[in-house]
């Protein structure tokens, strides 16, 4: 099997460990990390195999989690892949707003590790179809 590409953008390097450590758990997921939009941009660039889903904390500084959904639409590689916001804003409105931008789901801070994968797997299926 080959394992699914994800790209984990995340500012705060104790939860982007994490999720790394949680998503490592499953063979069948290949995580890549980033610490900023603009890291993740670089990843993106840097001649590997495009993600098939980016998961992106929604509040970091300088580009957030909006801004990079907006600049990965632009790139041909990105521009239909799937992106996951996590985030600790949780109300409706907020749900609402990530959607509407193009996000493909939301999971709301805090998340449990021991079910994220198959959380993903489950958002990543909900978009192809």
């Amino acid at each position: 099997m080959i394992p699914t590409r994800i790209l984990y953008v995340d500012d705060d390097p104790d939860i982007r460990h994490i999720v790394e450590l949680s998503l490592a758990l499953d063979p069948s997921l290949q995580i890549r990390a980033a610490a900023s939009g603009e890291e993740a941009l670089a990843v993106i660039d840097d001649g590997a195999p495009p993600p098939q889903v980016v998961l992106v904390d929604m509040m970091m500084p300088g580009m957030d989690g909006l801004a990079l959904l907006e600049r990965l639409r632009e790139r041909p590689a990105t521009a239909t892949v799937p992106v996951v916001f996590m985030t600790a804003r949780g109300r409706q409105a907020d749900l609402d707003r990530y959607h509407a931008a193009g996000a493909a789901g939301v999971i709301v801070k805090p998340f449990d590790p021991l079910t994220l994968a198959d959380r993903i797997r489950g958002l990543m299926a909900a978009s192809e179809s």
